[in-house]
């Protein structure tokens, strides 16, 4: 096995500086910390997480961050930045995530390390063949100072279905959570105040040993590392602006339109660059085959409301299963609306009462218009429309722990 994914100049944790997250329905084992932080000895069995109080951090810039212990009142500072102008852009925190792994073999233990760049062999299976995958869900902060995340174990779900189409290696669910809630937990003061954005989590999964030929490669690393955020588009819940593409394909049948692999980022560049030089928010893509039927925005799932029923083009392989977009589903037919899942056509589109557009960046999109070969079809003339509203009230509502997670979907961090 060939070690070309070195991470130079980064120091782990020290033992005292974490605080394990608990909660009722996903049970987590604790950490056992050695000189290297090191987590996961196989088998991982989810037993009641323990707590650990924390001591000082001290960012690269100085300032320095005092966590509470659970019997303390010692209330967490907020690192010094302004969170009311807080765009969705990257921002260096204090601590990542590694683990690795040899093709062939599992994933069995991970550590903190200090945010940093990393060292990759020019070689490396993620430089030249693209083998790689990411995901992304957001922490909360509640008012009570308890820190919220979203169906973890989904992301865990979906990123190993992903690392299957890849011919890689994935950390178990119960590994990925783990390793998410402790990165969280180790980068607390980075999470917004209550109703300032969230904290941004991106896990990504990638081919870091070196091959030359065209194969998977010889060694993985899975890397967790996090960024506070606002909102995705600038315009914030106001209405977007899309615009239907006919040339150019997102995904096309029996490729990887269905999992979360960088590839598919990489390819809306030149139609998402072209449609913001004209003023449109970002672009709607058609399905490669009829081109008639809709598929999904850059970076998000699309659904429209015609009366009381919401429809959203069906997962076939060619669209991304969001986890927002489950979520949505589940919270719609909650409030008594009827939902589809089907071949959506383009003219539909044009003749919905109301769009929208879901993601863990965006949450939900209102669409406040949709240009189609050079016609132009608004949606509402008071801004947001009553669906998107209503929805996007719901699930921030569960998100950020206002209401009452009757879904059990919540997981809670002390």
């Amino acid at each position: 096995m060939e070690n070309c994914a070195v991470f130079a100049g980064l120091h782990p944790i020290p033992p005292n500086q974490l605080l394990g997250p608990s909660r009722s329905a996903l049970k987590l084992l604790p950490p056992f910390f050695t000189e290297k932080t090191h987590l996961f000895s196989l088998p991982l069995k989810l037993q009641k997480q323990s707590h650990f109080a924390l001591g000082t951090t001290s960012n690269n810039n100085g300032t320095t961050s005092r966590v509470a212990s659970p019997t303390s009142n010692v209330t967490t500072e907020l690192a010094d930045i302004d969170w009311d102008n807080l765009g969705f852009g990257f921002m260096s925190t204090d601590y990542m995530y590694v683990m690795k792994c040899s093709q062939g073999e599992n994933f069995t233990k991970g550590e903190l390390q200090r945010f940093g760049n990393i060292e990759l062999s020019p070689s490396a299976g993620i430089l030249n063949y693209g083998q790689g995958l990411f995901e992304g869900l957001k922490a909360y902060r509640k008012h009570d100072g308890k820190i919220l995340l979203f169906r973890p174990e989904e992301n865990g779900l979906r990123l190993r279905m992903g690392a299957e189409r890849m011919c890689m290696p994935s950390p178990t669910v119960e590994q990925f959570v783990e390793a998410v809630n402790v990165t969280v937990l180790a980068n607390k003061r980075w999470i917004p105040p209550p109703g300032k954005g969230s904290l941004y989590i991106r896990p990504l999964l990638m081919g870091s040993g070196a091959v030359l030929g065209l194969a998977p490669a010889p060694e993985y690393t899975f890397l967790i590392y996090v960024s506070p955020v606002g909102n995705y588009f600038k315009e914030g819940l106001a209405p977007i602006n899309l615009i239907v593409e006919t040339d150019m394909h997102r995904a096309t049948p029996g490729g990887t339109g269905g999992v979360k692999t960088i590839g598919n980022y990489a390819a809306v560049l030149k139609a998402q660059s072209a449609a913001k030089a004209k003023g449109y928010s970002d672009v709607l893509y058609l399905d490669s085959v009829h081109k008639r039927y809709l598929e999904e925005v850059s970076s998000c799932n699309v659904f429209l409301v015609k009366g009381n029923v919401i429809s959203t083009p069906a997962i076939k392989g060619t669209i991304l299963p969001g986890i927002t977009r489950k979520s949505i589903l589940d919270v719609a037919l909650s409030q008594g609306f009827q939902v589809e899942e089907r071949s959506v056509s383009v003219d539909e589109l044009l003749d919905a009462d109301e769009v929208f557009c879901t993601g863990t960046a965006v949450v939900v999109s209102p669409v406040g218009s949709i240009t189609y070969q050079g016609k132009r079809v608004t949606y509402g003339a008071d801004g947001v429309g009553r669906v998107s509203q209503q929805l996007y009230s719901a699930l921030t509502s569960l998100q950020m722990g206002i209401s009452e997670d009757k879904m059990d979907w919540i997981v809670e961090l002390k």
